[in-house]
Order: structure tokens, then C-alpha cells, then sequence
């Protein structure tokens, strides 16, 4: 009996690649998120808190926001977000509030929408706030004002 092995068969050869990153049967991390489809319980916002809808992405982990009072602030995404959760135009967040710099805030938190469907039904978020719906162009319906025509015999 090997002193290292406690006479059990490593693990690097029980899978069929060694890598180092093993989970528990031996996979070598599917990079599934198992808790997306977890229920979790409602987050309201507090004392230096704010609701917010993304309107544009910046780069770099900032987004500008339009807040619930109406404050089109900066935001930045931390660093436990950056690749654990995406943020997206039309996401509803909830904004920390900076004492010392009024037009940033940083994301806490990203509701799904489901969840931001419940805050609006609570009365928590105002009607004009759209969930999950994204606008590119500015302008609703997107393709308003193109006349595309083909005449078949010229192709």
C-alpha cells in the first residue's frame, strides 16, 4: 500500500484527463451554473440604495443607468459580477449609492425578471420602468422607415 494514495486510486486516474479541476464524479467542471434555476428570496431596496434599468453598456465593468428617481447615474460592475452574472441593457439592478460622488453607484445586485416583475407588482418599481426589454436603435419597433424591394427576374 502506497503511503500517499491510503490504498485508493488517485484520482488522476480515475478521470480520463488530469487537469486539476476535479468536482466530486470525477468531472472536470461542466462550467453549468446549478443555482440558476434556485428561487431566492425578494431583495427590497434600503437607506442609500436605488432601483435602476441599464440603458447602455460602457466597457471596462460600467453601465449608465436611469434610476428610479428619474438621476442617470454611471454604474460599475464588481468585480464578484463581472463573470458570474451578465448584466445586459434593459436589466433591472439595485444601485449602491455613493456618499461621496452623486452621479456613480456600483451594481449590487441584478433581479431576474421574474423577480423584477414581482417589485413592479409590489409598487416598488414605476410603471415607466420596461423589463427585459431592450432597445438598440432608440427607436420602438426598430425597422419603422425601410422600404426593402426585390424584383426576382433582376437576380
Amino acid at each position: 500500500m502506497d503511503e500517499w494514495t491510503h490504498g485508493r486510486t488517485p484520482v488522476f486516474l480515475l478521470c480520463r484527463r488530469w487537469d486539476g479541476c476535479v468536482d466530486g464524479n470525477g468531472d472536470h467542471g461542466s462550467g453549468k451554473n446549478e443555482n440558476e434555476n434556485d428561487k431566492r428570496e425578494l431583495v427590497f431596496k434600503e437607506d442609500g440604495q436605488e432601483y435602476a434599468s441599464v440603458n447602455k453598456m460602457l466597457g471596462n465593468g460600467w453601465v449608465e443607468v436611469t434610476c428610479t428617481d428619474g438621476t442617470k447615474r454611471t454604474a460599475h460592475i464588481r468585480g464578484a459580477f463581472r463573470k458570474k452574472v451578465w448584466i445586459g441593457v434593459g436589466d433591472v439592478v439595485l444601485l449602491g449609492l455613493r456618499d461621496y460622488q452623486d452621479d456613480k453607484a456600483d451594481i449590487i445586485l441584478k433581479y431576474m425578471p421574474d423577480e423584477a416583475r414581482m417589485l413592479k407588482s409590489y409598487g416598488e418599481l414605476p410603471d415607466n420602468i420596461k423589463i427585459n426589454e431592450t432597445e438598440t436603435t432608440g427607436e420602438a419597433g426598430g425597422d419603422e422607415g425601410f422600404d426593402v424591394e426585390f424584383d426576382i427576374d433582376e437576380i
